[in-house]
């Protein structure tokens, strides 16, 4: 967020920047969810709803999961909350106490540790790299497993890396978190934002987990702030009252806006822009690798590429700064996701259309050449 303020702030002087740092696509909300929220607002549809959510939207996501993915989920196991961050902030409130251990992958999504320290507990930041794909296995975790223990948080896909953890793998991981008595917490926002096969679900395993979940990434619904979570029944209760004194509720005309993202309208402009994102990856991964970065693992999901940049700098804050700088392109440093060998990497994200992406490139290619 630093760096798109430096950003925004050269665009304010004139500056023609090229982003690639923030996670969130270029695409506009479609235009039927826009449609329904104005129609809820328009029918007065701006008082509270129940704190767990709008019953027809537990209703529809619950279809979702069975119409999508083939599993059955009842819809009051299903939570509607203000973004997938007021899931893992519900998810973390209810399993938590104090001084209890949260593993979690380095690199990884850096709120999630701060959403640990919130309530006291403590992230445990397991390295992982190229060999499992950026991602946790169940011979790390318990490895790093200890007497505090209580959570294992993962992403799949994950930011900043875009791979996915095999539902072989997470089967494995599911059967030992269970038997440590744990507690496993799967992200699956990015979950149907996948390119080189059919999206899946953790929940397909197993209904002994919280999953969380979100209408920003694949949805284009970011600034509406409308996520979910998915628990075990004996969740259900406590974070009903988590909920009510965290948020009250999810906005409501929000809510009524996120039913239309199932319509078939919606979803066939979502896959449309799936295919966008597919021709950006496919573009972007191997132009930074002819620039001289190395991506040790193809992303499968999400929209990110994590890419080595030690051949250019041995800091990537310091190397993204001067690009930013210099060139006029904005990328993510890797220390923001952890410290496993951060200074080493840089995330590009592909959220922009394939123009400027092309530009981008040129931009960075003219700069490198300085540095050689």
């Amino acid at each position: 967020m630093d760096i798109l303020a430096r950003a925004r702030s050269m665009e304010a002087r004139g500056v023609d920047v090229i982003h690639m740092e923030i996670g969130e696509p270029d695409f506009a909300t479609p235009e039927p969810i826009v449609k329904a929220g104005i129609a809820a607002l328009e029918s007065g549809f701006t008082h509270y709803t129940p704190a767990l959510g709008l019953p027809q939207l537990r209703q529809a996501i619950s279809q979702y999961y069975r119409s999508q993915f083939g599993v059955n989920i009842s819809s009051d196991r299903i939570a509607v909350t203000p973004g997938s961050s007021g899931a893992l902030q519900l998810s973390l409130a209810a399993v938590l106490n104090p001084g209890d251990e949260v593993l979690m992958a380095d690199p990884g999504y850096p709120c999630n540790r701060h959403f640990v320290r919130l309530f006291e507990g403590l992230p445990a930041l397991i390295a992982v790299d190229e060999s499992t794909r950026y991602q946790l296995t169940a011979e790390l975790i318990a490895k790093h497993w200890s007497t505090s223990t209580r959570v294992v948080i993962l992403a799949s896909p994950s930011n900043p890396t875009g791979t996915c953890c095999s539902l072989s793998e997470l089967k494995k991981i599911v059967a030992l978190v269970k038997e440590k008595g744990g507690v496993l917490i799967v992200d699956e926002i990015y979950q149907s934002l996948v390119y080189d096969s059919e999206p899946e679900t953790v929940l397909s395993l197993s209904d002994d987990l919280i999953v969380i979940n979100s209408f920003s990434k694949y949805f284009g619904m970011t600034g509406w702030r409308v996520g979910w979570m998915v628990m075990p029944d004996g969740f259900v209760p406590v974070v009903d009252k988590l909920a009510q004194n965290f948020f009250l509720a999810t906005s409501t005309p929000a809510q009524y806006a996120a039913l239309a993202a199932f319509s078939e309208g919606t979803l066939s402009e979502l896959e449309r822009r799936r295919q966008q994102l597919k021709q950006r990856r496919d573009y972007l991964v191997d132009a930074v690798t002819e620039l001289g970065f190395k991506v040790p693992v193809m992303p499968q999901g999400a929209f990110y590429i994590y890419a080595q940049c030690a051949a250019f700098s041995k800091d990537s804050r310091v190397f993204v700064d001067q690009i930013l700088e210099r060139a006029a392109v904005a990328l993510t440093p890797g220390n923001d996701f952890g410290h496993n060998q951060s200074k080493h990497y840089v995330r590009f994200a592909y959220t922009t259309e394939l123009s400027r992406l092309r530009e981008g490139v040129s931009r960075l290619s003219t700069y490198l050449k300085q540095l050689r």
